[in-house]
């Protein structure tokens, strides 16, 4: 009876670290961040040169079982995400801009509007600066496009408008190069005032 009770208890234990381990391993690729600190003003006023960001990697991954899919956070990039994803023209730095176009859309610029198929979108996030009123023929920060979207990439843009090496310059990026979702501010510094209390912890939407 003994011996029947040690067997029950030893097949119990591993079937206990088999489920911890299972759940280990989905904790950490869930919670797979990276930091990024924002080096330039291109998406003031929402990011500051300065920001200190986590990076969800893993929530455009793909998953390796229903499980997985039902625990992991996991979705498809949607309009108005803050992607950090490699520089197509120089894959080896790192840029954090705002998605803007999905795959398919016609996207044109009008002056301070963003048209896409043809129907005006509201950027409250979006930041224009005044520019002369007479601008050289090519300046994209006023005019761009129509443009249609290809399949697999992503029109981007820097929520300051007048200041930012976006889509509009380098053209489309391709869903290979995203590299996560920017989350949240867990540390700021600059300014007068060094360390800027008020944005730890600033959700980025």
């Amino acid at each position: 009876m003994a011996e029947a009770t040690f067997q029950k208890s030893t097949a119990r234990e591993y079937f206990e670290s088999l489920v911890i381990a299972g759940i280990l391993a989905l904790f950490v690729r869930t919670f797979d961040f990276q930091a990024f600190k924002i080096p330039s003003g291109s998406m003031e006023p929402n990011l500051l040169i300065g920001d200190h960001l986590l990076v969800n990697k893993m929530v455009f991954g793909p998953t390796g079982s229903s499980l997985e899919r039902m625990v992991m956070p996991v979705r498809s990039v949607v309009r108005g995400d803050v992607l950090v994803f490699k520089y197509p023209e120089e894959p080896s730095r790192d840029f954090i801009k705002r998605v803007v176009g999905l795959p398919g859309d016609t996207l044109e610029l009008k002056g301070t509007q963003v048209y896409i198929n043809g129907q005006p979108l509201s950027e409250p996030y979006a930041l224009y600066q005044r520019l002369p009123d007479m601008l050289l023929p090519g300046d994209v920060r006023r005019a761009y496009g129509p443009v249609t979207i290809p399949d697999g990439h992503y029109f981007m843009m820097g929520d300051n408008r007048d200041d930012s090496q976006d889509s509009r310059y380098w053209g489309f990026l391709p869903a290979g190069h995203i590299k996560g979702r920017a989350l949240f501010v867990y540390w700021s510094f600059g300014g007068p005032d060094g360390t800027r209390w008020n944005r730890f912890l600033h959700q980025i939407h």
